[in-house]
């Protein structure tokens, strides 16, 4: 089912597949494992990790026990990870903080070099530094149908940078989501859309998501919902759907408290 999914060819010349698979954790101990080698054998080759999520040990078990028993290739997979987590934001100018990523992939440390929660003026900043040697090759953000980032989103591809969105579907189940937090995947136009299909909402929203040219990593450790999420290339939405979801957008921002007490910083990202 991999050559199933499309990818994204890189500014850095790598091919990063749309669908991946989020291993955010609020799971129990060996979950995300398990998910993960249950993954790859349904062809997700895109998996997401960062050091806050506590998930990469499992993930490196996993990807060493199918290498060993030769079901996968190290260089048929595309791992995303991401710095260790922040207790306290510093002064530090992240253009420094690019010229040190930079660094990493002359050494070949890394093969790509991208950012995270990065907005259109904050992303140019960087195209525009002093010796740019490597321009960021993803900007990952949250990106749902409440919050479509459309001008963010065309910026990233007119400058040839691309983009993944997580808590696609609102981030349901996360401990940290509100009780009267919107139920995206219950929106009324997103499930009469899923009927026209004869899809489920989430199937919906990830179709829509790759029609707009942009990755997605849902996350999930059951095995239905696995295989649900990769059965997404076998319809494809109408121009008419795809603006119809589009217009759902309220801004509303899921992870929105991981950030607000940071957001007298010069370099917070969104609206103060």
């Amino acid at each position: 089912m991999a050559d199933k999914v499309p990818s994204i060819r890189l500014n850095s010349g790598y091919d990063m597949p749309m669908l991946g698979l989020g291993t955010y954790n609020n799971l129990k101990p060996n979950e995300v494992g398990g998910a993960v080698k249950a993954a790859i054998q349904m062809g997700y080759r895109h998996i997401d990790t960062a050091w806050r999520y506590k998930t990469e040990p499992e993930i490196g078990a996993a990807v060493k026990e199918l290498i060993q028993e030769g079901k996968i290739k190290r260089e048929e997979l595309f791992i995303v990870t991401k710095d260790e987590e922040v207790t306290k934001p510093t002064m530090t100018d992240y253009l420094d903080t690019w010229r040190a990523m930079e660094k990493l992939v002359d050494k070949g440390l890394v093969r790509s070099i991208g950012v995270s929660n990065f907005n259109t003026q904050q992303l140019e900043r960087i195209l525009k530094m002093d010796g740019l040697k490597y321009k960021p090759a993803n900007n990952q953000v949250e990106m749902s149908p409440y919050l479509a980032q459309e001008d963010l989103l065309q910026f990233s591809l007119k400058n040839g940078i691309s983009t993944t969105g997580y808590a696609s579907f609102g981030a349901p189940g996360q401990d940290y989501i509100p009780k009267d937090a919107p139920k995206t995947l219950e929106d009324p136009t997103i499930v009469k859309i899923g009927k026209k299909y004869n899809k489920s909402s989430a199937q919906v929203i990830l179709r829509w998501g790759i029609q707009r040219g942009f990755a997605l990593v849902p996350k999930s450790t059951n095995p239905f919902r696995l295989a649900q999420n990769m059965d997404i290339f076998d319809f494809k939405l109408s121009e008419e759907d795809t603006k119809e979801i589009v217009a759902l957008d309220r801004g509303y921002r899921s992870n929105a408290h991981h950030f607000n007490r940071w957001k007298d910083h010069p370099f917070y990202p969104y609206e103060k």
